[in-house]
């Protein structure tokens, strides 16, 4: 087992580094092997909308995007953390997850996803629903933890204090583990669900 891990704060070491680390404690003590990404200060531009990733197996800017995409495919799971601005995910983040998931070729059903929101206050659920939806839309299974998957502090080392947002990074951290496991299994034993053709609907008449 595998995990791609992919932070998208800009600070070293920050909050987000602090709840990546306490998943990262379950994945070693079960096995599970991971590689961690920081994206926070890159410069990773937005999708053009080019349609250059339709025909070709990468996007059309060759830098992280591509890279970690090819990463993924060889992962069975992603790890995602941002930090809350304005209510959504750092910019850059996302600027990245709408490139890669566009471009990336392989099959991503029932590849296991969760991700992490921390704030100061307030944005984190907007913002946690905000990164789901990069699974929900592939087809991956999502891992919950038993709470929102927040993390709360402002200023650096602040989330030390949070220790429910500690204690659920675990907790999705082993779900994680148990259902990229699981996933295993059942595609040995039954192999993937075969989807219908795709039917796409046009509201425009």
């Amino acid at each position: 087992m595998k995990v791609l891990i992919i932070n998208g704060s800009p600070r070293k070491d920050g909050n987000c580094a602090r709840l990546i680390r306490e998943a990262a404690a379950v994945f070693d003590k079960e096995g599970v092997s991971y590689e961690l990404f920081e994206v926070g200060n890159k410069a990773i531009r937005g999708c053009a909308a080019c349609g250059y990733c339709v025909t070709h197996d990468a996007c059309v800017f060759n830098d992280e995007a591509t890279e970690l995409g090819k990463k993924f495919a060889e992962c069975d799971g992603l790890l995602l953390a941002s930090p809350v601005y304005y209510a959504s995910a750092n910019g850059t983040l996302v600027s990245l997850l709408d490139r890669m998931f566009r471009s990336i070729k392989c099959d991503l059903r029932m590849k296991v996803g969760a991700a992490f929101a921390v704030a100061r206050r307030a944005g984190t659920v907007a913002t946690f629903d905000e990164l789901n939806k990069y699974f929900t839309i592939n087809q991956m299974v999502v891992a919950s933890g038993d709470y929102w998957n927040n993390g709360f502090g402002g200023a650096k080392g602040e989330i030390e204090e949070d220790a429910e947002g500690l204690r659920n990074a675990r907790v999705v951290a082993q779900n994680m583990v148990f259902l990229m496991r699981a996933v295993a299994l059942g595609k040995e034993k039954y192999g993937l669900p075969e989807n219908e053709p795709r039917v796409r609907t046009s509201f425009i008449r």
